[in-house]
């Protein structure tokens, strides 16, 4: 059953159409920060629509050997993992997993992606970096967008972040609500 905030109308009638425009700018984005806060700005789902990478305590996930392998990092080389909520304004849009190679970021980097708010995209941007999808998949709600409530998974997307040479700078794993559907 779908879910909503007090208040919160939920998505609109047009729901499947947003939906589909939402994932192709996220596949051809070079940032999912950037199409986010672009995304927020247009539709007016917050006044100030910056996004806020909130800390989700869990337990420390080591990178795979698949992931390893795509990060191109030898097995001993340290690759750090992030979980953060995506929100613009009050709304959770998505929420991140991000394993990361920080020899590859400036200190000033691994700095702020350590102990600040500032969204993975946000804080590389110097670096131009591209984003190369592996993977994108409908969850269940994501079927019936316009009844999915706002914290209903509606799809995911598996990405890898490159710099500029090349170079992958970090493998992300992301599930996008449907608040990103929300009405302003």
């Amino acid at each position: 059953m779908a879910t909503s905030l007090p208040g919160d109308p939920g998505p609109t009638p047009a729901a499947a159409t947003l939906l589909g425009d939402l994932c192709d700018r996220l596949r051809a984005g070079p940032s999912a920060t950037a199409v986010l806060e672009d995304w927020c700005r247009a539709r007016g789902l917050a006044q100030a629509p910056g996004l806020i990478a909130h800390p989700v305590a869990a337990p420390e996930r080591p990178a795979s050997p698949a992931q390893r392998e795509r990060l191109a990092v030898p097995r001993d080389a340290l690759v750090r993992y992030r979980r953060v909520r995506l929100t613009c304004g009050a709304l959770v849009l998505s929420e991140a997993e991000n394993w990361y190679v920080p020899s590859r970021l400036t200190p000033a980097m691994n700095r702020l992606l350590q102990t600040s708010e500032v969204p993975f995209g946000r804080v590389v941007h110097d670096l131009s970096p591209t984003r190369r999808n592996l993977s994108l998949r409908l969850l269940p709600a994501g079927d019936r967008p316009d009844t999915a409530g706002l914290a209903e998974p509606l799809f995911a997307i598996e990405a890898l972040l490159l710099r500029a040479d090349g170079q992958p700078l970090c493998e992300v794993g992301e599930v996008y609500t449907g608040a990103v559907l929300a009405r302003p």
